[in-house]
C-alpha cells in the first residue's frame, strides 16, 4: 500500500494544485496539512483504505466557494463529482471511486452529512482539525479579513449583551463554529486532537479580551 499511496501522491498534488485559486486558506500548505493529520488518525484506524484517504484529503476542495456564497453548501458536492470524473480519467481504481466521493462530499461542516465510512469520517475530522489550533486561528483572521470582518465587537467581545455574529467579528467564530468541533469528532482520536488545538483558541481568545479591554471603547 506505501508504493500506491507514494505513486498518487503526487497525481492528486498536482490534480488539487491545477484547480486553486488565491484564497490562502484553502492552498496546498492546507492539503498536507489535512494529509498529516489523517495520517495521526489512520493509526488509530488500520482497517481504513489509506488510498480513498489520501484522495480525498487532497481533492476535497476541488470547488472552493467562499463562506458567504449562498451556494457554499453544494461546495462539497460539485469537489466530489469533479473529483471522480478526473480520478476515472486518471485510471484511479474504479471500485474506489465512490468511496472517495463520499469522503469528499461530507467533509464540509457547510453541507451538514453525515460521513458513513470510517475513511469519510477521518477525512470529516482531518479537516476540521485544520480549523483549530495555532494555524486555524491564523486561517480564522485571513479568513475573516478577506470577507471585510471586524477583529471583535468594539465594546462587547465576549457578546455578553448581544448575540454572535461571526460575519461581523471574526473573534465570534471561535464560539459560534470552532468551539463545536471536538464534540463532533467522528474518531476518538480526532476528539483528543481536537479538545487540545481547541484550549490553544481559548487561551488566545481569554488573552485577546484582556488586551482589547484596554481600548477607550471597551472600559
Amino acid at each position: 500500500m506505501n508504493s500506491l499511496l507514494s505513486s498518487w501522491h503526487p497525481r492528486l498534488v498536482a490534480l488539487a494544485t491545477a484547480a486553486q485559486d488565491a484564497d490562502g486558506a484553502h492552498d496546498t500548505n492546507h492539503l498536507h496539512r489535512v494529509w498529516r493529520n489523517a495520517g495521526l488518525l489512520l493509526d488509530d484506524h488500520p482497517e481504513a483504505d489509506a488510498l480513498v484517504v489520501l484522495a480525498a484529503c487532497y481533492l476535497h476542495d476541488l470547488v472552493n466557494l467562499p463562506k458567504n456564497d449562498p451556494e457554499r453548501h453544494l461546495a462539497s458536492r460539485k469537489a466530489a463529482l469533479l473529483a471522480s470524473r478526473q480520478l476515472a480519467a486518471l485510471n484511479f481504481p474504479p471500485d474506489k471511486l465512490a468511496a472517495v466521493a463520499h469522503a469528499i462530499e461530507t467533509h464540509s461542516f457547510s453541507a451538514n452529512l453525515r460521513p458513513e465510512t470510517i475513511e469519510a469520517q477521518i477525512v470529516q475530522d482531518a479537516d476540521r482539525l485544520d480549523a483549530l489550533g495555532a494555524v486555524g486561528l491564523a486561517r480564522l483572521f485571513y479568513t475573516a479579513g478577506r470577507m471585510g470582518s471586524a477583529l471583535a465587537h468594539p465594546d462587547d467581545p465576549m457578546a455578553l449583551h448581544r448575540e454572535l455574529d461571526d460575519k461581523g467579528y471574526a473573534l465570534d467564530h471561535i464560539d459560534t463554529k470552532l468551539a463545536t468541533l471536538p464534540g463532533k469528532m467522528q474518531t476518538a482520536a480526532g476528539r483528543r486532537l481536537g479538545e487540545a488545538r481547541m484550549r490553544e483558541l481559548v487561551a488566545f481568545r481569554d488573552n485577546f479580551i484582556v488586551e482589547w479591554a484596554a481600548s477607550p471603547a471597551a472600559t
